[in-house]
């Protein structure tokens, strides 16, 4: 097979690179080793309910801001439904709980009452960055990252507003903490800045670039957070429709083993399945770990680029506990996104993000339940040991793990209903993230910025996006890497880039609080929708007996990647994974209608409540 574009890794980088690949009308193929694309953003269920994997508080689809995920859908044409949260989150520090919200003079005034001596500096300081960031930022969109911006825009940004983008770039090589040392002098507001750089660049003040730190600091207001409706299965799910609709392909539960090169030049890949398949430009949208010292062969491999590439300091590890518990353990003024801040002096495994998104979402449960997702630290080995001593560190760290929650809601314990623990070997085995270092290489002083993986490499037809690239972690951020990657390419072929239009029609949709099944897209034709539900009631197991009852020649009919496709509205991509299968075991649907009694008596919802998904009447609808 032979295509104009291979995309390695199906996380949203790789997924935004492709589908405005796709979008642009070249023959796209995007590689994915788990069975869900999506990569932390993507969800799994457990009993009818619906966990976020990881990413679940997401930027990016305001309308003003950073706001990535909006230009992508808008460029795709494709409609999206979010919901916006009241807060950002609110964070608990030493007592207080600082809530931050849209309106950054309310926020500064409340921050002012936590350190008093400070009022007027902090005043001061969001006042200088948002004009800061107004004029950088918001005058003059572009969705690019810094090692592609283009002269011109640069240019343009410097005429219009000098002294803005002189101090911007003067952050370039400062840390965080010198940009405060500016404004402030006491210690206890530079450990409250350096719980929000740890957070969400993964670096202390230290560690962390002024020039990321002070968009950040703003952006936390200005863009506002949102989930998307239905979960964030819907995230990825609309975009790999797009690649669907657009001659794409998506080859899931299958690894790249390696890049394959003629005459020093990548020319396509090895697949974990034996099969090769070649492509004039290949993106590659894993960490930097992975790629040279993994799919680049030794002739091929520059040892000096390899040793570079090893030194890169990883961001911690980390641990997510996954919970149901009673609706009434949780509090009505409970913010869907807390920070809970164990000990403010430094980082430690008691500090712990909480995601609450049946709060504002009431599709991922029933209504006498939330789904809780808490992601910290953990500084432990968890790479090594026997499986026995293996699964007692789990309980113990799931258990401490409760305890922490135990202190924002008092009776969490004893409220859970269902309850799991990913490890840092956890995550590595389910997203390739070497070590369980969900933000990648640190985004820290050194190794930050031009310092990291650039769009494009040494060859002219390998580019590169994702975490690892220069504009690190965050699902903004790796979107905008994937526009980046993709530009990068259509440039490379004299096809026009995705850039800012005005007048793009807006395509984010977003829904009043709560979401309800009955508002979720509720403006797509009845009968689609009314597919979309049936589909929705599938957990997408990770073994499914469904399919085992169309077992053809040791192939499976992959009922669970219809089902996901379905219950996003992707309904060209599932019958193109139908008709595949019955191509490739010459079965004539129209004709010979499936039996999928068999399916459904095997459905795990079947054999616990008697009620299985509705796989027939969702296949046929797809038929007709």
């Amino acid at each position: 097979m032979e295509f104009d574009a291979i995309i390695i890794g199906g996380g949203l980088s790789g997924l935004t690179a492709g589908s405005l690949l796709a979008k642009s009308g070249l023959k796209v193929a995007v590689i994915e080793k788990s069975y869900n694309p999506g990569g932390s953003c993507g969800v799994f269920k457990r009993h009818g309910v619906t966990f976020d994997i990881g990413a679940a508080m997401l930027f990016g689809f305001g309308e003003a801001g950073f706001n990535a995920h909006r230009f992508v859908f808008n460029c795709l044409e494709q409609p999206i439904e979010v919901v916006k949260h009241d807060l950002l989150y609110c964070m608990h520090f030493k007592g207080h709980v600082i809530r931050f919200g849209a309106d950054i003079d309310d926020f500064a005034a409340q921050l002012g009452t936590v350190f008093p001596s400070e009022q007027a500096n902090i005043r001061r300081f969001y006042r200088d960055l948002e004009k800061m960031y107004g004029d950088v930022m918001v005058a003059n969109p572009t969705y690019t990252t810094p090692d592609e911006t283009e002269a011109r825009g640069v240019l343009t940004s410097l005429i219009k507003h000098p002294l803005s983008y002189a101090r911007f770039l003067g952050y370039l090589n400062k840390s965080a903490r010198s940009l405060l040392e500016n404004y402030f002098r006491d210690p206890e507001i530079f450990k409250f800045f350096d719980k929000i750089t740890s957070t969400y660049c993964y670096a202390t003040l230290e560690e962390a670039p002024a020039v990321l730190a002070a968009v950040m600091f703003v952006d936390n207001h200005v863009g506002g957070s949102y989930y998307p409706a239905g979960s964030t299965l819907f995230l990825p799910g609309k975009l790999e429709q797009v690649i669907e609709e657009n001659r794409g392909t998506m080859v899931l539960e299958t690894e790249v083993t390696g890049i394959l090169f003629e005459h020093n030049r990548p020319v396509g890949v090895a697949l974990s399945s034996g099969e090769k398949i070649f492509g004039r430009d290949l993106i590659y949208s894993g960490t930097v770990w992975n790629l040279y010292g993994k799919l680049i062969d030794r002739p091929n491999l520059n040892l000096a680029r390899a040793r570079w590439a090893a030194r890169q300091v990883p961001t911690y590890p980390s641990v997510v506990l996954y919970a149901r518990v009673d609706k009434a353990v949780i509090p009505p003024d409970t913010q869907p996104v807390e920070m809970l801040v164990g000990n403010p002096d430094h980082l430690d495994e008691s500090e712990v993000t909480i995601y609450i998104s049946s709060l504002d979402d009431q599709t991922l449960c029933d209504e006498t339940s939330h789904v809780v997702l808490a992601i910290g630290p953990s500084f432990e080995n968890w790479q090594q040991g026997e499986a026995a001593d293996y699964l007692a560190r789990k309980e113990l760290e799931q258990a401490r793990l409760i305890g922490v929650l135990e202190n924002r809601f008092p009776g969490f314990g004893q409220a859970i209903r269902y309850a799991e623990l990913a490890t840092p070997r956890t995550i590595e085995r389910y997203t390739n993230k070497n070590g369980g270092a969900v933000a990648g290489p640190k985004q820290m002083l050194g190794q930050h910025m031009f310092k990291r993986l650039h769009t494009r490499t040494e060859w002219d037809n390998l580019f590169c996006c994702g975490e690892s690239t220069v504009m690190g972690t965050g699902t903004p951020t790796v979107t905008t890497t994937g526009i980046a990657a993709a530009n990068a390419v259509l440039k490379k072929r004299g096809l026009r880039p995705y850039v800012y239009q005005p007048e793009r029609k807006n395509m984010v949709r977003i829904l009043t609080k709560p979401v309800t099944a009955s508002k979720l897209y509720a403006d797509v034709p009845a009968e689609i929708r009314s597919l979309m539900q049936k589909a929705a009631r599938c957990e997408y197991c990770e073994h499914p007996y469904c399919s085992i009852g169309m077992q053809v020649q040791g192939r499976n009919l992959d009922i669970r990647g219809i089902m996901r496709r379905v219950t996003v509205g992707n309904l060209v991509g599932a019958r193109k994974r139908l008709d595949a299968y019955c191509e490739e075991h010459q079965i004539k649907i129209e004709t010979a209608p499936l039996d999928l009694t068999a399916c459904e008596s095997r459905c795990i919802q079947n054999t616990r409540n008697g009620q299985p998904v509705e796989i027939q009447a969702v296949i046929a609808g797809l038929l007709g």
